[in-house]
Order: C-alpha cells, then sequence, then structure tokens
C-alpha cells in the first residue's frame, strides 16, 4: 500500500507499482519450502477471481444502474453488442478453429467440445470491447448502450461457458508448479 501510495502521488499512474511489486518476488523455492510466489499467490487467488476482479471491472464499466432498465438491454445497440460478444465470438472461434485446425490432429487431452467451450468464453472480452467500442462509437450518448451491451454479452457468455466446460470436460490436471 506505501509503495502504491507513493507511486500514485509521485504523478506515475499507480497500477506501475503492481508491476514493481511482481518484479521483487523471487520464482525459485527457498531452502526446500514452497516458491514465495505460490505463497503469496494461492491464498489470494479466490479472492481476486470471484470478488475484487468482477467488482473492478464492473465499477470501471461506468454503468449508471439507477437509469438502466430491460428496455435499454433491448434496444438495437445493446442488444447487436451483446449477441457479437455471445454468438458472434463463438462462432468466429470455432469456426476459425474447425476450418484451420481441420488440416491437423487436435493435440492429446483437446476435444472439439473443449474449444467448443473455450469459444463460448471468448465473449467475456470485457475490457477490449469497451475499449475497442470507445473508439469506434466516440458519441457520448451510445455509451451507456455500449457499456450494458458489453456487459450483458461478456455475463452471457461467462455464464454459458462456464457451466459448459464443467459438465463436458474432465476435472483438471494438477498444474506443474504444484508438483514441484
Amino acid at each position: 500500500m506505501a509503495l502504491w501510495l507513493c507511486v500514485l502521488r509521485s504523478g506515475v499512474h499507480a497500477t506501475l507499482a503492481r508491476v514493481v511489486i511482481g518484479l521483487t518476488i523471487p520464482l525459485a523455492a527457498d531452502r526446500g519450502r514452497s516458491r514465495p510466489l505460490e505463497r503469496i499467490e494461492n491464498p489470494l487467488r479466490p479472492k481476486v477471481a470471484y470478488a475484487i476482479f468482477p467488482l473492478f471491472a464492473f465499477a470501471n464499466a461506468g454503468v449508471k444502474l439507477g437509469s438502466t432498465s430491460f428496455a435499454t438491454l433491448i434496444e438495437p445497440l445493446p442488444l447487436g453488442i451483446a449477441a457479437g460478444l455471445f454468438l458472434g465470438k463463438q462462432l468466429g472461434v470455432f469456426d476459425f478453429a474447425a476450418v484451420n485446425l481441420g488440416l491437423f490432429r487436435l493435440p492429446d487431452r483437446v476435444s472439439w467440445v473443449g474449444i467448443y467451450g473455450v469459444a463460448l468464453l471468448a465473449g467475456v472480452g470485457f475490457t477490449m470491447s469497451l475499449f475497442t467500442g470507445t473508439l469506434a462509437f466516440g458519441d457520448q450518448a451510445m455509451d451507456a448502450g455500449l457499456r450494458i451491451g458489453v456487459l450483458a454479452g461478456s455475463s452471457a457468455s461467462a455464464l454459458a461457458g462456464y457451466p459448459f466446460l464443467r459438465a463436458f470436460l474432465p476435472a483438471p490436471l494438477t498444474a506443474p508448479m504444484a508438483q514441484e
């Protein structure tokens, strides 16, 4: 926190503090113990994945919920963006994989079901979707529709992709770092 505050007060963007901290954490195990990065990261992983990151992303999306209704969601702009993220990404990723990987053998433990699950999750393009949408439209009047569409499409992709992969894929292997 002290480093973050010092970087913030210096006029440099405060997110660079995490880069500096990350570069100072040793990767190698010390005296037979687990790796320092793992000791720091493992207890934080669930909190970050299920609480901090979603709250951060939602807060930075800039959607004012007081003025949002279901009617806003089915307007052409947000509906088109949501459909593009949810359906378009699935079709693009799966079609690309089907056409281009059709010439090759899939790697071991990879199936077309797994590729389709990844295609479902590809619609969770929150940050870049907001960025490119802001550049594409550039009109503040369209800003709310853009943000609602991105939230809806990303949420639909996450809510469809995660259960699909859980239902149709085998349990993951233990991570190589954890085995050492």
